[in-house]
């Protein structure tokens, strides 16, 4: 029995266990409802409303900050807004955007997409409720560098509400939660995945990396390693040079697609419009291909899971609601817009309403919709799926380190085995199948959602008093 296949045996359990708690559904509709998903929804819902569409109102002025406008470097900080931005989406534009889409319309159809549209968008108003929290009550430690993030807003955030006991074990258990969830699917996953494709492109089968995936895995943790030694400030650097061009060079490759399809495209649109509300769309009827689309929106930009806000609160700035209008740019780019193209691009070349429900592998089904219009196309495809793989594994090593540190103290020696252990596990990511200990990581990222919202909803009166507060002194955004 190899050793993959002893930690799958070994792991399975506990993964299960947790996997049934995370995933808990409840039958709506003749359809099961994940409580995560409902519970993830919910925080977006409420705080759209309760601060009064703050998602579709803010969005000029949070523009207009990652432009550099109110930017001043002698705040206190680490990283430009435009830095905290770029490390925040490179942690939540992965493999999802380009698979998990694929997945989403092969079980719901095209009207799955309008509902991650719906999602996303409703994931903004929670990104700047968890991200001026998390700017908010960082801490600033005595050489200048920040910590912050849901655990640190857990912990004093609730104290200020004469909660000390609850916000001191909820804080815990999310970096607890994190330091583990990190290591999988911020992680192992990535390097799997993009070993996986890696592999495909040089030859499949033939592939001189077939049975030396660890090669790949270690040239990648190499890389990794070069990155995240230098800290927070390296990893916005990287990132802010990496994101933009990943993203455009996947855009632009949709874009590219779209047009040599135009004819087709507005059917693709009247497609996702006429399935999101059709009472008989497949995957369940209407409330089946909601669960559907909002599934994958939450799961792909994270709002909720309060990790982006870990790198947010790094940034220069003396007015935390700022860094919460920046924070709302990032459901959108990554859902709204990264997400919705890649469903297009399916739904005007391959699609066939044969796939519903068929759950057909998502790279396989996102791959074969670019090859389908050009050859060439799954080039590209693969280099941008492999930064994306990277640059989620340098933003999710940023968020296990501060949620370790929170636990233990800044001590140099944790930081550096932390960081060596980080790096040893996406070697073991890209060369072996630990399906039970990814499942596990999944769950204890997931189940971060619980004390993270049950801590925003607690502090939405002093959120709410924040905005307002900035609002009257800015005049207007």
């Amino acid at each position: 029995m190899s050793i993959d296949q002893l930690i799958d045996r070994a792991m399975r359990p506990l993964a299960d266990l947790a996997s049934q708690f995370v995933f808990y559904a409840v039958p709506l509709a003749g359809v099961r409802v994940p409580l995560i998903v409902a519970w993830l929804i919910a925080g977006g819902v409420f705080f759209t409303l309760y601060l009064g569409f703050i998602n579709l109102r803010g969005f000029k002025h949070a523009l207009q900050l990652v432009a550099g406008r109110y930017t001043d470097p002698s705040h206190p900080g680490e990283v430009t807004p435009f830095q905290a931005l770029a490390t925040a989406v490179s942690g939540t534009v992965g493999i999802g955007n380009i698979a998990g889409v694929a997945v989403a319309i092969s079980l719901g159809g095209p009207g799955a997409t309008m509902w991650m549209i719906i999602a996303g968008l409703l994931g903004m108003s929670t990104k700047f409720a968890e991200c001026t929290m998390a700017v908010k009550f960082r801490h600033t430690h005595d050489d200048g560098s920040v910590s912050g993030g849901p655990m640190y807003y857990l912990l004093h955030g609730l104290a200020l509400r004469k909660l000390p006991r609850l916000g001191r074990g909820l804080g815990m258990f999310y970096a607890a939660s994190m330091v583990l969830g990190c290591l999988g699917i911020g992680n192992m996953f990535q390097s799997n995945q993009a070993a996986a494709i890696l592999i495909d492109v040089t030859g499949g089968g033939s592939s001189f990396f077939q049975d030396k995936a660890w090669l790949l895995g270690l040239v990648m943790a190499i890389t990794v390693a070069l990155v995240i030694v230098g800290g927070i400030k390296s990893i916005a650097m990287v990132t802010s040079k990496l994101v933009p061009f990943m993203a455009v060079l996947y855009v632009l490759s949709a874009l590219l697609i779209l047009v040599l399809n135009i004819e087709r495209l507005p059917n693709a649109i009247v497609q996702i419009w006429q399935g999101a509300f059709s009472a008989d769309s497949v995957g369940g009827g209407l409330v089946g291909v909601m669960i559907i689309g909002f599934r994958r929106a939450v799961f792909s930009n994270e709002a909720g899971l309060g990790s982006a806000a870990i790198a947010h609160s790094a940034v220069q700035t003396d007015e935390p609601v700022t860094e919460g209008f920046v924070s709302l740019l990032e459901p959108f780019i990554d859902t709204v817009v990264i997400c919705t193209m890649t469903a297009l691009v399916i739904v005007t070349t391959v699609y066939d309403p044969a796939l519903a429900g068929s759950g057909i592998n998502g790279i396989e089904l996102t791959t074969r919709a670019f090859e389908s219009t050009l050859s060439w196309s799954p080039i590209p495809l693969s280099i941008a799926a492999v930064m994306f793989a990277f640059s989620t594994m340098l933003s999710w090593s940023y968020y296990g380190l501060k949620s370790l540190t929170y636990l233990t103290g800044e001590h140099r020696l944790v930081e550096a085995g932390f960081k060596l252990i980080f790096c040893g596990f996406v070697v073991l990511g890209s060369s072996v199948q630990l399906g039970s200990l990814i499942d596990l990581s999944d769950a204890m990222i997931l189940v971060v959602a619980i004390p993270n919202l049950l801590g925003l909803y607690l502090l939405a009166p002093m959120l709410k008093a924040e905005m307002l507060s900035y609002r009257k002194r800015l005049g207007r955004y």
